[in-house]
Protein backbone atom coordinates (compact mmCIF):
# COMPACT_ATOMS: atom_id res chain seq x y z
CA UNK A 1 0.00 0.00 0.00
CA UNK A 2 1.19 3.45 -1.12
CA UNK A 3 1.10 6.64 1.32
CA UNK A 4 1.20 9.77 -0.39
CA UNK A 5 1.56 13.12 1.57
CA UNK A 6 -2.27 13.79 2.00
CA UNK A 7 -3.10 10.60 3.53
CA UNK A 8 -0.61 10.03 5.65
CA UNK A 9 -1.78 8.96 9.19
CA UNK A 10 1.24 8.71 12.06
CA UNK A 11 0.82 5.44 13.68
CA UNK A 12 3.77 5.12 16.04
CA UNK A 13 4.36 2.11 18.65
CA UNK A 14 1.93 2.85 21.81
CA UNK A 15 3.94 3.00 24.83
CA UNK A 16 1.03 4.83 26.84
CA UNK A 17 1.13 2.02 28.96
CA UNK A 18 4.45 1.88 30.22
CA UNK A 19 5.72 3.12 33.25
CA UNK A 20 9.87 3.73 33.12
CA UNK A 21 11.73 3.72 36.62
CA UNK A 22 12.39 6.35 38.43
CA UNK A 23 16.10 5.85 37.89
CA UNK A 24 16.10 6.18 33.67
CA UNK A 25 14.29 10.32 34.34
CA UNK A 26 17.71 11.13 34.61
CA UNK A 27 19.20 9.19 31.87
CA UNK A 28 16.31 10.78 29.76
CA UNK A 29 17.84 14.36 30.74
CA UNK A 30 21.17 13.33 29.27
CA UNK A 31 19.55 11.95 26.13
CA UNK A 32 17.63 15.39 25.69
CA UNK A 33 21.03 17.57 26.15
CA UNK A 34 22.38 15.29 23.76
CA UNK A 35 20.07 15.38 21.12
CA UNK A 36 19.98 18.91 20.88
CA UNK A 37 23.76 18.74 20.97
CA UNK A 38 23.76 16.53 18.04
CA UNK A 39 20.89 18.63 16.31
CA UNK A 40 22.74 21.73 16.88
CA UNK A 41 25.98 20.35 15.40
CA UNK A 42 24.68 19.26 12.47
CA UNK A 43 22.87 22.65 11.85
CA UNK A 44 26.46 24.27 12.30
CA UNK A 45 27.98 21.97 10.22
CA UNK A 46 25.28 23.21 6.82
CA UNK A 47 26.16 26.74 7.81
CA UNK A 48 23.15 27.61 10.10
CA UNK A 49 23.95 29.87 12.69
CA UNK A 50 22.19 31.73 16.00
CA UNK A 51 19.20 34.05 14.99
CA UNK A 52 17.10 35.77 17.16
CA UNK A 53 14.12 34.57 14.40
CA UNK A 54 14.10 31.76 12.50
CA UNK A 55 15.11 32.46 8.94
CA UNK A 56 15.70 29.74 6.30
CA UNK A 57 17.12 32.12 3.44
CA UNK A 58 19.24 32.79 6.08
CA UNK A 59 20.05 29.97 7.58
CA UNK A 60 19.88 31.66 10.95
CA UNK A 61 17.51 29.69 14.35
CA UNK A 62 16.75 30.68 17.78
CA UNK A 63 17.73 27.47 19.00
CA UNK A 64 21.38 27.20 18.22
CA UNK A 65 22.20 27.82 21.56
CA UNK A 66 23.56 25.36 25.14
CA UNK A 67 20.84 23.32 25.66
CA UNK A 68 20.82 25.46 29.32
CA UNK A 69 19.32 28.88 27.98
CA UNK A 70 16.54 26.90 25.91
CA UNK A 71 13.14 27.71 26.60
CA UNK A 72 11.62 24.88 28.90
CA UNK A 73 9.20 24.32 25.99
CA UNK A 74 12.38 23.54 24.13
CA UNK A 75 13.65 21.48 26.63
CA UNK A 76 10.07 19.63 26.69
CA UNK A 77 9.79 18.71 23.10
CA UNK A 78 13.60 16.80 23.27
CA UNK A 79 12.96 15.75 26.98
CA UNK A 80 9.75 14.07 25.23
CA UNK A 81 11.51 12.22 22.48
CA UNK A 82 14.05 11.01 24.99
CA UNK A 83 11.25 9.56 26.93
CA UNK A 84 9.13 8.32 23.89
CA UNK A 85 12.37 6.56 22.86
CA UNK A 86 13.18 5.14 26.72
CA UNK A 87 9.07 3.59 26.45
CA UNK A 88 9.94 2.10 23.05
CA UNK A 89 12.81 0.40 24.07
CA UNK A 90 11.40 -1.21 27.02
CA UNK A 91 8.28 -1.77 24.83
CA UNK A 92 10.45 -3.56 22.16
CA UNK A 93 11.69 -5.98 25.20
CA UNK A 94 15.21 -4.40 25.93
CA UNK A 95 15.88 -3.53 29.45
CA UNK A 96 18.27 -0.74 30.20
CA UNK A 97 20.51 -1.19 33.47
CA UNK A 98 23.34 1.47 34.56
CA UNK A 99 26.81 -0.48 34.44
CA UNK A 100 28.89 -0.89 37.17
CA UNK A 101 31.29 2.15 37.73
CA UNK A 102 34.17 -0.40 37.00
CA UNK A 103 32.24 -0.91 33.50
CA UNK A 104 31.37 2.52 32.88
CA UNK A 105 35.04 3.54 31.73
CA UNK A 106 33.46 7.22 31.04
CA UNK A 107 35.23 8.78 28.18
CA UNK A 108 34.66 11.73 25.90
CA UNK A 109 35.10 11.39 22.33
CA UNK A 110 37.19 14.22 21.05
CA UNK A 111 35.60 16.54 18.85
CA UNK A 112 36.81 17.69 15.24
CA UNK A 113 33.64 20.35 14.66
CA UNK A 114 35.61 23.66 14.99
CA UNK A 115 33.71 24.19 18.58
CA UNK A 116 35.61 24.66 21.66
CA UNK A 117 35.09 22.13 24.06
CA UNK A 118 34.79 23.11 27.78
CA UNK A 119 32.86 21.66 30.35
CA UNK A 120 29.50 23.59 30.98
CA UNK A 121 27.36 23.80 34.14
CA UNK A 122 23.53 24.39 34.11
CA UNK A 123 23.32 27.96 35.24
CA UNK A 124 26.72 28.74 33.22
CA UNK A 125 26.06 32.41 32.23
CA UNK A 126 27.47 32.63 28.78
CA UNK A 127 25.20 34.57 26.69
CA UNK A 128 24.25 34.49 23.06
CA UNK A 129 24.29 37.75 20.89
Amino acid sequence: MSTTISNYCPSPIDTSDITLPTELFALADDIARNVHEVWARQRMKEGWVYGAQRNDALKQHPCLIPYEALSESEKDYDRNTALETLKLITRLGFTITKPTSSEAGESENPSSDGCSKRSKKAGSDDTVG
